[in-house]
């Protein structure tokens, strides 16, 4: 009995389904391409694709693509670095990793009130290591970098206060 008691008080906090309140499926969201403000060409697509996938799966929310969603989210990529943090053993001046961070502004707004769901600066981060070519293994590692901003961003999104 003690040991049932335990099971089921360990488990109190856990809900299925949707924790905005919403039935998953009610609502749908659209995610427009986002605007690169650096020189890193690829990050668009990574960081769309990235996000509208999470959300998908996520199920929260129905993704719509055809520009009618009840709730709008648009991103602007600010930054994109590449911090070096490993070195080659014998050789100090040859890189071996590099953390790579990308920094994003996204907005999310009700289609038809206006109203600002989300409304701020998210990061995502991932890490690399160069073998021959630092730019293959940065193509790489770019739907690595997309989804670790995504899966932040899709959490912002479902678990919002709205």
């Amino acid at each position: 009995m003690v040991v049932l008691a335990a099971c089921l008080a360990g488990c109190a906090g856990y809900k299925l389904g949707p924790t905005n309140g919403w039935r998953a499926g009610v609502r749908s969201i659209q995610v427009n391409p986002f605007q690169n403000q650096t020189y890193e060409p690829r990050l668009v697509e990574d960081l769309t694709r990235a996000l509208r996938s999470r959300l998908q799966q996520e199920g929260t929310y129905t993704l719509n693509t055809s520009g009618d969603g009840d709730v709008v989210v648009d991103g602007v990529i600010v930054e994109f670095e590449r911090d070096s943090i490993g070195y080659q053993p014998n050789d100090i001046l040859t890189v071996r990793d590099y953390n790579l961070r990308v920094v994003t502004h996204i907005t999310a707004k009700e289609r038809l009130t206006g109203r600002v769901l989300l409304d701020r600066e998210i990061i995502g981060r991932t890490t690399i290591r160069v073998g021959a070519d630092l730019a293959s293994a940065e193509r790489q590692a770019g739907p690595m970098l997309a989804d670790d901003l995504a899966k932040k961003a899709s959490s912002l999104l479902v678990d919002g206060t709205w």
